[in-house]
C-alpha cells in the first residue's frame, strides 16, 4: 500500500482522478499520521476520523471524481470557520461547543471540488496572538518542537509541516498565516481583499482579515488558491523584468532584524537576480505612527469578536486585549488611518513591482502556556519576532511567505513578498522562481 502521507496535493488529486488510488485509502494513511505524531505536535483541536473516512467515500462515488482538483485531497481548517457538524471554538473556552449548521463558504468550496476535512486545527484564544496555545492545546513547530508554531494559524501550519495533511485553511489579520508559514517552512499568501471570501468573526477586524492557503509547494498553493477564489490566479501576459525593492528595515521602531532572516532576504534577492528581476535595497516610507495604528486596529477586532462572550471565560491577555481596544472600535471601523497607510505607500508601490523583506525578525518564541502570561509580555514577544505582517493588513494588499534559508538549528527562515492589489499572480510566479533556485525541504523529518 502506497503511503500518501507526506505526499503533494496535486499527486494525490492526480492519483484519485485516475483511480490509482481511493480517496479512503488516502484520508486513512493520513489519519494514521495524525494518530502517531499529533500528540507531540499539537496542531489539531478536533480529529474527524469516522467522518473523514465517510466522506471520503462519497468523494469516491461521485460521477464528476476524474475533473475534481482536490479530489480526495485531505485538508485541515482552521478552528475559527464553521465545519457542519462541528463546533467552532475559536481556541476559547468562552465559545459555544454547538455544532455548525453549515459549511463556512471557504470550506464548502473545498467539499465541492473533492477535498475531505480530517479535522480543525488549534488557534490561540480568538485568534489574536502570534503564538499558538490554550485552552485546547498548543501547536508546536514540527521542525523545533519547543518553539512555536507560530499564530494564529499555528495549528493549520504545523499540521500541513508535519506531513499530517497536504493543504490546510487558515486566515490573516495581521499575519496569522505568513507567521507560521514562515515558521514552519510553508508557502502561503494572504490574498488582497475581496479576492477570497472572508466571512471571519463580526466584521473581519475591519476588512483585515482573509482567508488562505497553507501548502509545501507553490504547485499545490496555486491549486488551493483557484478553489478558494472559485477562479484560476492567471500568470502575468507581460513575463519581463521586475522591479524588487529589498528591505530588512522593520516597520515597527526598535526591532532589529536577526542575522539569518536578514540573510534570508538577501540569498532570496539573489535568487531573483539570477532570474533577471532588477533588485535594488530601498525602504518603504512606514510611518513613525504604524505601531500604535496596529495596535489599535488589532485591539479594536479583538474587542468587536469578544462582544458577546462571558468575559470571565477568557484568559486575561484576552479581556485586556479587548478592553483597550473597546474605545477604538468606531474608530478603526472609520478606516480612515488605513486610508492614509495606503496613501503614503502607493508612490513607493508605483516605483517598485513588489517588496521583499523578512518574513519574520526571528525565531518564534518557546511552546509554553502563552495564553497564562501577561498581557504586555505577550505584546512584546509578539512584536519583537513578527513587525513585518501587519501592515499590509491595514492596506488591504496581497503578501507571501516563501521559505529561503536556515536558522542554526535547521528550522527554515521564511521572506516575505509583498504587491500592490491585484499582484497575486506576480507574487506567485517569483515564488515559484525562488522554489525552483532554492528547493526547500517540504516537511519536517518527525520520522
Amino acid at each position: 500500500m502506497t503511503d500518501w502521507a507526506g505526499r503533494t496535493a496535486a499527486e494525490i488529486a492526480a492519483a484519485v482522478r485516475e483511480k490509482r488510488t481511493t480517496p479512503r485509502e488516502v484520508v486513512a494513511r493520513h489519519l494514521a499520521r495524525i494518530e502517531r505524531l499529533d500528540g507531540r505536535i499539537g496542531a489539531f483541536r478536533a480529529v474527524r476520523a469516522e467522518a473523514a473516512l465517510t466522506e471520503a467515500d462519497e468523494v469516491g462515488a461521485r460521477g464528476d471524481l476524474g475533473e475534481l482538483p482536490l479530489a480526495g485531497v485531505p485538508v485541515a481548517v482552521k478552528d475559527n470557520l464553521a465545519v457542519r457538524g462541528e463546533s467552532v471554538r475559536v481556541g476559547s473556552a468562552a465559545t459555544p461547543d454547538a455544532p455548525a449548521g453549515s459549511d463556512h463558504v471557504t470550506v464548502a468550496r473545498l467539499r465541492a471540488a473533492g477535498a475531505v476535512v480530517v479535522g480543525l486545527t488549534n488557534v490561540p484564544e480568538l485568534c489574536v496572538f502570534g503564538t499558538t496555545d490554550g485552552v485546547h492545546g498548543t501547536a508546536r513547530n514540527p521542525w523545533d518542537p519547543a518553539r512555536s508554531a507560530g499564530g494564529s494559524s499555528g495549528g493549520s501550519a504545523a499540521a500541513v509541516a508535519a506531513g499530517m495533511v497536504p493543504l490546510a485553511l487558515g486566515n490573516d489579520g495581521m499575519g496569522s498565516l505568513r507567521i507560521p508559514a514562515a515558521n514552519c517552512g510553508l508557502v502561503t499568501l494572504k490574498p488582497g481583499h475581496g479576492v477570497v471570501p472572508a466571512g471571519i468573526g463580526d466584521g473581519d477586524w475591519f476588512g483585515m482579515s482573509e482567508n488562505g492557503p497553507l501548502a509545501t509547494t507553490v504547485e499545490d498553493l496555486r491549486l488551493m488558491l483557484a478553489v478558494l477564489a472559485n477562479t484560476a490566479v492567471r500568470s502575468r501576459e507581460d513575463a519581463g523584468a521586475l522591479r524588487v525593492a529589498a528591505s530588512l528595515r522593520s516597520p515597527l521602531a526598535g526591532v532589529t532584524v536577526s542575522r539569518p532572516y536578514a540573510d534570508a532576504v538577501r540569498e532570496a534577492a539573489g535568487v531573483l537576480m539570477k532570474a533577471g528581476h532588477q533588485v535594488r535595497r530601498a525602504e518603504p516610507p512606514y510611518p513613525a505612527s504604524l505601531g500604535a495604528s496596529a495596535l489599535a486596529h488589532w485591539t479594536a477586532g479583538t474587542s468587536v469578536d469578544a462582544r458577546e462572550l462571558d468575559r470571565r471565560l477568557l484568559s486575561r491577555r484576552t479581556r485586556v486585549h479587548a478592553a483597550l481596544g473597546r474605545p477604538l472600535v468606531r474608530r478603526a471601523a472609520a478606516g480612515a488611518a488605513r486610508q492614509a497607510l495606503r496613501d503614503r505607500l502607493e508612490p513607493f508601490f508605483a516605483e517598485y513591482d513588489v517588496l521583499l523583506t523578512p518574513a519574520l525578525a526571528r525565531r518564534s518564541p518557546r511552546a509554553a502556556a502563552w495564553h497564562e502570561r501577561g498581557w504586555l509580555r505577550n505584546i512584546a514577544a509578539n512584536s519583537a519576532y513578527s513587525p513585518f505582517t501587519p501592515p499590509w493588513n491595514l492596506t488591504g494588499w496581497p503578501a507571501m511567505a516563501v521559505p529561503v534559508g536556515t536558522l542554526p538549528s535547521g528550522a527554515p527562515t521564511a521572506v516575505q513578498l509583498v504587491g500592490r492589489p491585484g499582484s497575486e499572480a506576480t507574487l506567485l510566479e517569483l515564488a515559484e522562481r525562488i522554489e525552483a533556485l532554492r528547493p526547500w525541504r517540504r516537511t519536517a523529518p518527525l520520522d
